[in-house]
């Protein structure tokens, strides 16, 4: 009876050695076919990312989604044995209150923005008297400086909601895409975590571990941080809104939950105008300079640059604060708000991989002889 061909281990190592080419061994045809394919699958690759760029937020927050909410689903499932159903249900606990909340603050802006625009000359003269009441400006003037500013802020707010308008079809695209992917990802991951193992070669298994683990922990710790930080600077900026007596504080709190996402533009773009609005209408320079002083110390320098690193270093067990730290901010400058997922994800990687290049006891093969070595590049 014949040997039963090796599986496992060293044997299989020798085993893909011995039934892998060198270059050398290679024919012209065979050469001139890799070539071809490799070729085709970068043109057709770049295109598909090209192809799926406007929506490819969408498709990251929908895989994010869909496999944090699947406990839930999970759950409803017991009771509606419909994946269809269940899946329904689920994303409707999510996605009901996002669209309630986004009517709702839509509505309300634009009453201030319709408002603002009826109002230019009372808004304008207004300012006009604050400032003159600033040290060197009681001669100054500003009143053509100042209506002709108030004209292009209201003109601003008005083609904002009418620019919503006109992009309604993109984000029908985008929700789609956000829906049939958390769909998909819910209700079939289990297959597609085991497809994607399957197509992995046994030899780059450590590998494919450490990437999927670094990758799980580093996405996790970044959106809790994020969405912990965001939540915390809103309810702050909604404090500070009822404490002050400012008009819409629910609306100006959601606002600033949304933007705080964004490259550059932060709570900081909502606390620094209601300051001052309380400077100017209410005439309250006290409680201006405590929006700005809380807002700046609290919510710009330390939650964004301290605390949200922090939080995402921990639960991430995969970085430190300092790498962290690096990762979301260069993540979001370089890359726009997909950066928050990117910089963490690539430095994960990143780690992922020299922590298994160098690690000891991988990546070793063990020849017929029994002699020890470490396998070369082109054998990875």
């Amino acid at each position: 009876m014949a040997e039963p061909i090796p599986v496992g281990g060293p044997d299989r190592r020798r085993l893909e050695r011995r039934l892998t080419p060198t270059l050398a061994e290679l024919t012209l045809p065979e050469l001139r076919r890799m070539m071809v394919t490799t070729i085709l699958f970068v043109i057709i690759l770049v295109l598909f990312l090209w192809m799926v760029r406007t929506v490819i937020i969408a498709t990251i927050l929908g895989i994010i989604v869909a496999m944090y909410m699947r406990p839930v689903y999970l759950w409803l499932k017991r009771f509606f044995p419909n994946s269809i159903v269940s899946s329904t249900l689920t994303l409707t606990l999510l996605i009901g209150p996002v669209l309630a909340l986004t009517v709702y603050s839509y509505e309300e802006i634009a009453d201030v923005a319709q408002y603002a625009s009826a109002h230019r000359e009372e808004i304008a003269a207004k300012i006009d008297t604050s400032l003159h009441t600033l040290p060197f400006l009681q001669e100054a003037n500003t009143s053509e400086a100042v209506h002709r500013y108030v004209i292009a802020a209201s003109n601003y707010g008005t083609d904002l909601l009418s620019s919503l308008r006109q992009t309604m079809a993109s984000i029908a695209v985008a929700a789609t895409i956000f829906l049939f992917t958390a769909y998909y990802v819910m209700v079939d991951s289990e297959q597609i975590m085991e497809y994607i193992r399957t197509r992995i070669p046994p030899r780059y298994g450590e590998l494919a571990t450490a990437l999927e683990a670094n990758m799980r922990g580093v996405l996790y710790g970044a959106i809790y941080s994020t969405f912990l930080t965001q939540t915390v600077k809103s309810v702050i900026i909604l404090g500070m809104n009822l404490a002050f007596h400012v008009p819409l504080p629910g609306v100006l709190a959601i606002v600033s939950f949304i933007i705080g996402f964004f490259p550059i533009v932060g709570s900081w773009s909502v606390y620094l105008p209601v300051a001052g609005w309380l400077a100017v209408f209410r005439n309250a320079p006290g409680q201006a300079l405590a929006m700005v002083l809380i807002g700046v110390v609290v919510n710009t320098i330390y939650i964004s640059t301290f605390l949200r690193p922090k939080i995402a270093a921990e639960r991430s067990k995969v970085l430190n604060f300092y790498w962290m730290l690096v990762a979301l901010i260069t993540g979001v400058y370089t890359f726009g708000l997909v950066g928050i997922l990117l910089g963490p994800m690539l430095i994960g990687l990143l780690k992922a991989i020299l922590d298994t290049i160098t690690s000891q006891p991988g990546w070793h093969w063990t020849d017929d002889d029994g002699d020890a070595g470490r396998l070369s590049a082109s054998e990875l």
